[in-house]
């Protein structure tokens, strides 16, 4: 019975998001009440559950989310992104402009969210093709997959952080187990999808007044040097938290100095006060612009900060209602690797509901009482979901429409492309993550 309590959850989910509209955050609240409600907890129980999860899951993502943001949206106002992206394109040249521009994909996505970093790079995208008179998708869809891998395979992006806190995951070992598998599996798909005979068949025009985003003057940007490193700071923070993790004992004293200088929250702290003086007073901005730029960056954030609140409260009301307790005895006795698992539940929430935050926070949810009884790498199964999520995007998730409307496609060619290289990355995820699992 509680297993079929999940699945009406899921159903009322479905019904909620796509025939009425509603948006991720209200839907995954009235879903909660409607778990509370089916499994019979007290009235007056169902809401402090709900604001418990919702508090707990917020306290640990919503600073990594709000950090993230102001660095990604300071580097693009600075001109930090576009030095970055035109420089690697003037070292290595036209015959290497894949490689470029997934190298600078790549750099930009740690830290960017994927449509920022998109919206951010596209104008590149169009200036390179009209001089070169390249294939506009030979040129854009390696961009499109390095941004698509980074959103769902690194913290601080919201799934991988979001899930991590769900999972209590370290946030240092994820995001180094999921470079490891990132990096690969970008440059793999990147390179090579484009070169499938059915793509190299479409060759869309670039749409007329989509984009107004403004270019920078040489003598407006950053050095190259100091655009890479404000990119780069969380990343080697963290990655060396990880490696001391691993390496070092844990009554080691530079161990404990770098859990908190490597955590998650303090390493995307002191790279966005870099950051603000770097590209700021320091390059001759005034520090009101910096504070103006880190404003902005907050506000298309809320609606994901509220619907990775939502997924908490969604996985208190789970366990509080005891159906967490239920899947974990049952998937027990389960044949099946929970790796695999973890990532079959995600990917089936991502073909339902579209939006990869609205799935990967609801599979997280489904998914915990199982990281918990598996015996697996806590760190590991966050990577499981979150490329379960990446997978099958398609007409319900706004990341779609995007990527058709940016490189001008019909629906049909936007399915057979972003469709199947998202399936492509999860399933590549997927596979790091159970080669890694045998090692850690």
């Amino acid at each position: 019975m509680p297993l079929l309590y999940v699945a009406l959850a899921v159903v009322v989910l479905l019904i909620l998001m796509i025939p009425l509209k509603m948006n991720g955050f209200i839907s995954l609240l009235l879903t909660s009440l409607f778990v509370g409600f089916l499994v019979g907890m007290p009235l007056d129980k169902i809401w402090g559950s709900i604001s418990n999860g919702l508090g707990g899951q917020l306290g640990g993502t919503a600073i990594i989310v709000g950090l993230g943001a102001m660095i990604g949206t300071l580097m693009a106002d600075a001109g930090a992104a576009q030095r970055i992206a035109t420089r690697l394109m003037d070292k290595m040249g036209i015959k290497r402009v894949q490689v470029a521009i997934l190298i600078a994909s790549l750099i930009l996505g740690v830290t960017m969210f994927y449509e920022v970093a998109f919206v951010l790079i596209i104008p590149l995208v169009f200036v390179i093709v009209r001089q070169t008179k390249l294939n506009l998708l030979y040129v854009a869809l390696p961009m499109s997959i390095a941004l698509s891998t980074a959103h769902s395979f690194l913290p601080p992006h919201p799934g991988p952080a979001a899930v991590a806190g769900v999972f209590n995951a370290n946030m240092s070992l994820t995001l180094l187990y999921g470079l490891i598998i990132a990096i690969p599996a970008a440059s793999f798909i990147g390179l090579t999808w484009t070169r499938v005979p059915f793509f190299k068949k479409i060759n869309p025009s670039i749409p007329e007044g989509l984009v107004t985003n403004k270019t920078f003057k040489e003598e407006e940007m950053p050095s190259f040097g100091v655009s890479v490193f404000v990119a780069l700071v969380p990343v080697l923070l963290m990655a060396i938290d990880a490696v001391c993790t691993l390496f070092l004992p844990k009554e080691n004293s530079f161990r404990h100095i770098m859990d908190f200088v490597g955590s998650s929250n303090m390493a995307l702290l002191i790279a966005l006060l870099l950051a603000m003086w770097l590209l700021g007073p320091r390059a001759g901005r005034p520090l009101k612009d910096v504070m103006q730029s880190c404003s902005n960056a907050v506000k298309p954030m809320a609606m994901i900060i509220l619907v990775i609140g939502a997924g908490g409260a969604f996985k208190q009301v789970l366990v509080d209602g005891g159906i967490a307790d239920y899947i974990k005895d049952i998937t027990g006795g389960l044949n099946i690797s929970p790796i695999i698992l973890a990532w079959l539940i995600a990917a089936l929430l991502r073909i339902a509901l579209g939006s990869a935050t609205v799935a990967v926070m609801t599979a997280a949810g489904v998914v915990l009482p199982i990281a918990q009884a598996s015996g697996v790498s806590m760190e590991l199964m966050t990577l499981a979901v979150t490329c379960g999520s990446i997978s099958f995007s398609h007409v319900t998730d706004p990341g779609f429409w995007m990527f058709k409307e940016y490189l001008n496609l019909s629906v049909g060619e936007a399915i057979k492309i972003r469709t199947t290289y998202t399936t492509a990355l999860g399933l590549i995820g997927l596979a790091g993550v159970l080669i890694l699992n045998l090692f850690f």
